[in-house]
């Protein structure tokens, strides 16, 4: 919707409206389908707006759609408030951003190298 946006607004494409409940999740509709250039992702995310003002969010967090995918894009949503949240034609509810990816093939070690942080994890280096 801006210039300077980084990726682009996904619109649900829907017959009549849906109606989200609470803590429900559901697959929306968007109407297209894409073909993301071999070495790119498609990565879609929440609206901040829709999250922070309605709490409907990604019920994957962020959604992977592989370079060699060709069926329609949906968007798995969930209903993180207390109360129903209606889904209309049109709507935007999700953004899609296309990235770079390099994909390494995985290979076995005996061990890690060490750094400082080690295994610290979840809180490891404070708040």
């Amino acid at each position: 919707m801006s210039e300077g946006a980084a990726a682009m607004d996904v619109c649900a494409c829907l017959e009549e409206d849906f109606v989200l409940a609470p803590g429900q999740r559901a697959l929306i509709s968007t109407g297209f389908a894409i073909a993301a250039p071999q070495g790119t992702v498609a990565l879609l995310f929440a609206r901040s707006g829709l999250a922070y003002k309605s709490g409907i969010a990604l019920a994957n967090s962020v959604g992977v759609v592989d370079s060699d995918y060709r069926g329609e894009v949906k968007v798995a949503l969930v209903n993180q408030s207390d109360v129903p949240f209606t889904v209309t034609h049109g709507m935007r509810i999700a953004q899609l951003a296309l990235m770079p990816v390099e994909v390494l093939p995985p290979f076995e070690v005996e061990d890690l190298d060490e750094t400082a942080r080690s295994s610290g994890g979840f809180g490891s280096t404070g708040v």
